[in-house]
């Protein structure tokens, strides 16, 4: 089925009802864009961008996505495919834009150095977190504690980044959305499915042959040594995204559940599985260390920290990361909404949901383990001005 394109809205932190011309919004081109994917909206045309992390000269690269409708799941005459990928709905998707490969170690060291950034403001009195502010503060993750084991696959810059939990990819997206002024967030399972297929209803997005698989993605097959490789070097899919099939699986924001079915359309941004439970949540897309069938457009993974924090031999264990396999091969990707979403809306993309998790946090901040701190577009410039 060929994508159905929607019009545009914006996708910014503004205060609701504002209006913004096209040539205002990273992404949005007045003028038809000579190359590229694209997509022609009533503001302009929507064209990838690169967003540049403030204070730094890392960048990443969204891709736009097409609106739609989909069959999200498989068949039943798929091969390899398991009984947790149906029954089959159809689920509809507006335009929106998502990350062209995975979160590397490069930005997400970024990430990471706000540890001791956040800890230094706090023996300074400086940008302390209140109970008036605490609306726009994150934790950071805690220094690794075996960060030879985590790096043993190496820590390329242009590697995904690995072993992080869904809470500290979502705390991650926050981060992003305060110091660039756009909304960020992890995707839903369904618009994840949706921008892996590209417009196809076969087992992978260049069809249902998996030999084929060597020319898209680092999967079992074709790793002779384990570890995510760097991003970019196999072929993108047909809309222009790496490393869908293979490489690193992804976290997205449902909890792992069974399909629900549904006779009539479903809304893929808002309809996602919420859940209060730390696990399992849901990732997707396979890694370097599954074989083929684990790679398709439809197959999901549920989360099992039981197994996945096995190794971690802190009470209670890390809020922050995973350090057991199959965790080394899961990292994550950003998407940006066409829209802009009320700060309420996006805090439940954003926040802690499971009591478990929060009693975590808040053990590790109690005993000094861990940190908290304010995350806006002064950020970057109160760190430089910390080095």
């Amino acid at each position: 089925m060929l994508p159905r394109v929607l019009l545009l809205s914006l996708s910014l932190l503004l205060p609701a009802g504002r209006m913004v011309v096209a040539d205002e919004v990273p992404g949005i081109s007045a003028a038809e864009p000579a190359d590229g994917p694209k997509i022609q909206t009533e503001l302009g045309w929507m064209i990838p961008y690169d967003v540049e992390l403030p204070g730094t000269d890392v960048k990443f690269r969204m891709i736009p996505v097409p609106g739609g409708e989909f069959h999200m799941g498989s068949p039943d005459s798929e091969s390899g495919r398991n009984d947790d990928e149906s029954p089959q709905r159809t689920i509809r998707i507006e335009p929106f834009w998502i990350a062209e490969c995975e979160v590397t170690w490069a930005e997400y060291k970024q990430f990471m150095a706000l540890y001791t950034a956040f800890k230094s403001f706090q023996s300074r009195g400086e940008r302390l977190v209140t109970d008036e502010n605490k609306v726009d503060a994150i934790t950071a993750p805690t220094p690794l504690y075996q960060p030879d084991f985590i790096f043993e696959f190496g820590e390329d810059p242009k590697q995904p980044a690995v072993s992080m939990t869904q809470y500290s990819a979502k705390q991650y997206s926050k981060w992003i959305s305060a110091i660039t002024g756009q909304q960020y967030r992890l995707p839903t399972e369904a618009e994840w499915e949706y921008a892996c297929r590209a417009g196809s209803s076969t087992a992978y997005s260049f069809g249902d042959d998996p030999a084929t698989l060597q020319d898209y993605g680092w999967f079992k097959g074709n790793c002779d040594t384990g570890g995510g490789r760097p991003v970019r070097q196999k072929k993108p899919n047909p809309w222009g995204l790496y490393d869908m099939h293979g490489n690193v699986a992804e976290w997205v924001l449902d909890g792992y559940a069974s399909y629900q079915p549904s006779d009539s359309t479903v809304d893929g941004h808002t309809t996602w599985v919420r859940s209060d439970m730390p696990d399992p949540r849901v990732v997707r897309g396979g890694s370097w260390e599954f074989p083929a069938e684990q790679c398709r457009s439809a197959s999901r993974l549920g989360s099992n920290y039981k197994i996945w924090k096995e190794y971690d031999p802190n009470l209670p264990k890390s809020p922050w990361w995973c350090t057991t396999d199959p965790a080394r091969g899961v990292g994550f990707r950003l998407v940006r909404l066409h829209h802009t979403v009320e700060r309420d809306v996006m805090e439940d993309f954003w926040k802690i949901d499971c009591e478990d998790i929060q009693l975590d946090v808040q053990d590790r901040l109690l005993e000094g383990r861990g940190v908290m701190g304010i995350v806006d577009k002064e950020l970057p410039a109160a760190i430089r001005k910390l080095n």
